[in-house]
């Protein structure tokens, strides 16, 4: 059996803190995980940004609700779900991911938690667990799946490495250089064929 792991952000979706940031003007909350490798230190950077403009988990809502998802994303993801298993292994929030999975067909999505407090300021953020996508990766391997992964960012490249097989799709340029292993696609074309060609591969 064979299942394929997707990042969210960044890949079929636009990364909300970016839009975020263009919707307040704050470009602090610009940096993401294509900028820092450290999540605890983006996060608490990013909710000491949050007390200090004034601004709540709704504020955050309201601009996702404006969102969609990429250009072809989700014709993309019906495809790979008509051949695979398909699971969405992210760094959000369920907090802020319902509106965008409904536009996606609602895939599975293991991701985190925000905890709001009594104002509706974000007062912290629950970890399913540290590195959860290498660790997802590697309980569905133990489950006897083969396992092909892609992603963007810093974040991903654990559960790009742990998978049978990795690639990034629309990364930085700083990230290629660091991680040479992983092939690179600009485009869902190039990927699914990539991933077409892993799937065949591991099946002997």
């Amino acid at each position: 059996m064979q299942i394929v792991c997707l990042d969210l952000e960044g890949v079929l979706v636009p990364e909300i803190w970016i839009a975020f940031s263009e919707r307040t003007g704050i470009p602090e909350f610009r940096r993401t995980t294509r900028d820092e490798p450290d999540y605890d230190k983006l996060m608490q950077y990013r909710l000491a940004l949050l007390r200090q403009h004034g601004l709540k988990l709704a504020d955050i809502q309201g601009v996702i609700a404006g969102m969609a998802p990429m250009d072809g994303a989700r014709d993309f993801l019906d495809e790979l779900r008509a051949r695979y298993q398909v699971v969405i292994l992210s760094d959000t929030f369920y907090e802020f991911a319902d509106p965008l999975m409904a536009q996606l067909g609602r895939p599975t999505l293991f991701c985190h938690r925000l905890l709001t407090d009594a104002e509706g300021f974000v007062a912290e953020y629950r970890l399913r667990q540290p590195n959860q996508k290498f660790h997802a990766v590697n309980a569905l391997k133990a489950l006897n799946f083969q396992v092909i992964a892609a992603g963007d960012s810093y974040n991903d490249t654990g559960m790009l490495g742990a998978a049978d097989a990795g690639f990034f799709i629309h990364p930085p340029a700083g990230i290629v250089a660091r991680f040479p292993q992983f092939p690179v696609h600009d485009s869902y074309a190039g990927l699914k064929a990539s991933i077409d060609g892993a799937a065949e591969r591991l099946r002997g």
